[in-house]
């Protein structure tokens, strides 16, 4: 579904309302506040919170994303970040993109390679790296973001699908003026933090075995123009401007996750 665009003609409608009581722990956390200060990512990282009307279903998400954006409710509560300011949207939506993201991972062993491949060392200490192009350059956003990378593979590219490891890149990567940690812990620690705060779980009566019943959508908004969210046009290509949509069915609940790049707020 990657890459696929709906358009305004025989959408399923949904109807949504904003929940602005609904709090998110990672948001309010001084110590996890702190580290998006440091990553350049404070007040350029948001979560809102809406329900809906209907029966939510996979197979019908774009219809889903489709009436999310252009809801009254939602268009007049949804903001992006422009010009270092968060603004409305400002003109109608009239199609979406939208990826269905898998999101199976109910604990953070889909990390363990990392401290036994090299990336790391036994102390947890992030190994550090010669580049020709960012002279204070690491062995772990060398292996996020290079194919070439001999570590790469360390992670295979099934799970470097998983929402889990997504949001652990989108961390690690940071804001524009990002100050890289020295240790991966900060970075799994939020990881696993953002996730429980985010993803709904359910535990099976019989077995006890959890299971995510989220579904998660990473999801773009274009107007006539061309995109209008969750960045401006021409920001197609910076994967740190994004917005996933998580669904839970169960509850009628969706949660809009998203982070514009950029300079982060100077201060708490």
């Amino acid at each position: 579904m990657a890459g696929e665009k709906c358009t305004s003609e025989f959408v399923q409608r949904f109807s949504f309302n904003l929940l602005p009581s609904k709090k998110f722990s990672f948001l309010e956390e001084r110590q996890t506040l702190q580290l998006f200060l440091k990553w350049s990512m404070l007040g350029r990282i948001s979560v809102q919170a809406y329900n809906f009307d209907q029966s939510f279903y996979p197979y019908n998400s774009r219809d889903f994303t489709l009436s999310f954006f252009q809801d009254p409710c939602v268009q007049a509560n949804l903001r992006r970040m422009e010009a270092g300011a968060w603004q409305p949207l400002d003109s109608p939506v009239v199609s979406v993109d939208v990826e269905v993201v898998p999101c199976n991972r109910v604990s953070m062993e889909l990390f363990d390679p990392l401290y036994s491949s090299g990336v790391l060392r036994p102390s947890g200490h992030i190994v550090k790296c010669l580049h020709d192009v960012h002279p204070d350059y690491d062995e772990l956003r060398r292996m996020l973001q290079e194919e070439e990378s001999e570590y790469y593979d360390v992670i295979g590219r099934e799970e470097r699908g998983e929402f889990l490891f997504r949001l652990f890149k989108h961390l690690c990567l940071g804001g524009e003026l990002c100050q890289y940690e020295d240790t991966v812990a900060p970075y799994v620690d939020t990881t696993k933090h953002i996730y429980r705060d985010l993803i709904s779980v359910q535990k099976e009566a019989e077995t006890k075995k959890i299971s995510v019943v989220s579904t998660v959508l990473k999801v773009s908004a274009y107007d006539e123009a061309g995109l209008c969210y969750p960045g401006r046009r021409g920001e197609e290509e910076e994967e740190q401007t994004f917005s996933y949509l998580i669904v839970d069915p169960f509850r009628r609940h969706v949660l809009v996750f998203h982070h514009c790049h950029g300079v982060g707020s100077f201060k708490l």
